[in-house]
């Protein structure tokens, strides 16, 4: 157990003197580029995912004819 809390210690350790963290306005900026790049790949993955129904549709729709 001793050996888990050190490895704990020393992680923790290690973020606070060895990480360069980013300014505040850098990561909200980036946060936003992330959310709207997230929303936009959201979108074009679900028109995608519509066309192909769609056109699943029409072409079992054309094997039952």
């Amino acid at each position: 157990m001793t050996k888990v809390v050190n490895y704990i210690t020393e992680a923790f350790e290690e973020l606070k003197s060895n990480v360069t963290w980013p300014e505040w306005a850098e990561v909200q900026k980036l946060t936003i580029i992330v959310a709207l790049f997230s929303i936009l790949f959201a979108l074009a993955t679900w028109g995608v995912d519509s066309v192909f129904a769609k056109a699943l549709g029409f072409f079992f729709n054309w094997l039952k004819a």
